[in-house]
């Protein structure tokens, strides 16, 4: 009988950043850049394109910096063909330094510092307190991105792949969303409903990101909203066998909208960073043959934080309808009278089998396929397995939590007819950075496990389906990985 333990709450930890990611805005606000290198009419452009009113101080501005004030859409543009002076940088928010000489530079920050400017120093990271990144622009909607100087070819490739990932209708919703906030927050009172009517207008943009929201979109949305019941729920969440990219949009959604996660020791801990960081988390370690919480202590939890009005999501490992306890968490949200839902996830077969390159169904070795557990309530091996199911050659069995039991398990079914020469394999930690796998056949693969010291959730698979991948050897599964990766 394992240890029982109590939930707890986790927090979520954050990354080391080089940065610190922020937005400064300009708008109507004084910027001034002093000098005239290459990188001056850019800047210019970028201080202009956030509404700054700007003043540019350069004795010999080149021929391209002297057409920026006629290019600009936004802000303003002052050109000044002098040095600049300390006192031209009193009242400014912004300033840079666009100047060849070293030392000239030192002064202008010194000076822009001395005012109470942000003061930004051109090819100089060293005189910076803010740094430029590249930027996708679907303004209101913008995305900045660095790599704190370390590989700007890199940066801006990863703005090309967001410019192609977002659509350039975003820009429509996101006005949208800033001319209709005050109306949405006027009409409905409480957190619960006002991210609701969010929700709803992100789903919407997202489905139809290429037209212009309209008055009737808004119309719509808010009666959507009212219209949708308030109160607490409980989602069941499957977070896949462990990589994160697995998760299906639905798992992404709930994992989103979530006021409280609660998750079991099996889930990737990279999954729970697509939470939204308001979230609540909560361990409820469930883990195979270890200290694990009491099930009837989850199942409280889960009903009493969404009877005080929470959105809870129940994040399980791999699919949580393929002995994942589904059921008992289902019939207690039912008996509190707790709306539920489910979200369905790739299973750990599912995720093995790919991983591995199995087809588990092959049509010249398996006519069915059966999903069993490895252990009873107590731990031990199912007494009342169909061991004539399991000995069937045409089947490919998916045995869940195997490890204590699975020397017993595959004698018996050997000494109740499966063939001993049958392929099988146990794969651990499956679709993760540490997946290894064991082969072998149904008489000697225990002896192999039990050699091999490898530790975390694992699976063994039974059946003739695995002949072809047992014959490649560990090798070649291994590359196969690495190739689909």
């Amino acid at each position: 009988m394992s240890t029982p333990r109590q939930p707890r709450e986790t927090r979520a930890g954050l990354e080391p950043l080089a940065v610190l990611p922020v937005f400064v805005p300009l708008q109507d606000k004084r910027a001034v850049l002093a000098g005239s290198n290459g990188g001056a009419p850019w800047k210019v452009k970028l201080l202009a394109a956030a509404g700054a009113r700007v003043d540019v101080y350069a004795e010999e501005p080149s021929e391209e910096l002297r057409g920026v004030p006629a290019e600009i859409a936004a802000g303003s543009v002052t050109l000044h063909e002098r040095r600049w002076t300390p006192e031209d940088l009193q009242g400014a928010a912004f300033a840079i330094g666009a100047m060849e000489d070293e030392e000239e530079c030192v002064a202008f920050v010194a000076a822009a510092r001395a005012a109470g400017a942000i003061v930004n120093a051109v090819d100089r990271p060293h005189l910076c307190d803010v740094k430029f990144g590249a930027i996708v622009n679907r303004s209101p909607l913008v995305v900045g991105i660095s790599t704190e100087g370390a590989a700007p070819v890199f940066g801006q490739t990863v703005r090309a792949r967001i410019e192609a990932m977002l659509p350039r209708g975003f820009k429509h919703w996101v006005a949208a969303a800033r001319d209709w906030r005050e109306a949405v927050s006027g009409r409905f009172h409480g957190f619960s409903e006002r991210r609701g009517f969010w929700e709803r207008f992100t789903d919407r943009a997202f489905a139809e990101p290429d037209r212009t929201p309209t008055q009737a979109d808004l119309a719509d949305l808010l009666g959507q909203t009212e219209a949708h019941p308030t109160g607490g729920a409980v989602t069941l969440v499957g977070a896949g066998p462990g990589d994160a990219e697995l998760l299906t949009l639905k798992a992404l959604r709930a994992l989103r909208n979530a006021d409280v996660i609660l998750y079991d020791d099996l889930v990737a801990p990279e999954i729970l960073d697509y939470a939204r960081r308001e979230a609540r988390t909560m361990l409820v370690g469930k883990t195979g043959h270890g200290p694990s919480c009491r099930q009837d202590d989850i199942n409280a939890l889960m009903v009493s934080l969404a009877k005080s009005g929470k959105q809870v999501v129940r994040l399980k490992s791999g699919d949580p309808l393929v002995f994942g306890r589904a059921g008992e968490e289902i019939e207690a949200c039912e008996a509190a009278g707790i709306a539920c839902t489910i979200v369905p996830g790739v299973s750990a077969a599912q995720g093995a089998a790919a991983a591995l390159g199995v087809s588990l169904t092959h049509r010249d070795a398996a006519r069915r396929l059966q999903f069993v557990t490895g252990h009873d309530r107590r731990g031990a091996l199912p007494e009342d397995l169909n061991w004539g199911a399991l000995a069937d050659r045409s089947v490919t069995t998916v045995v869940y939590m195997p490890k204590r039991t699975l020397r017993a398990l595959l004698e018996r079914a050997v000494a109740e007819g499966l063939a001993p020469e049958t392929p099988a394999l146990v794969v651990f930690n499956a679709t993760r950075a540490k997946q290894a796998t064991v082969a072998g056949t149904a008489a000697d693969l225990a002896g192999r496990i039990e050699a091999s010291d490898l530790e975390g959730p694992a699976l063994l698979m039974v059946g003739e389906a695995l002949r072809r991948h047992n014959a490649r050897g560990a090798d070649a599964a291994v590359a196969f990985r690495a190739e689909a990766s």
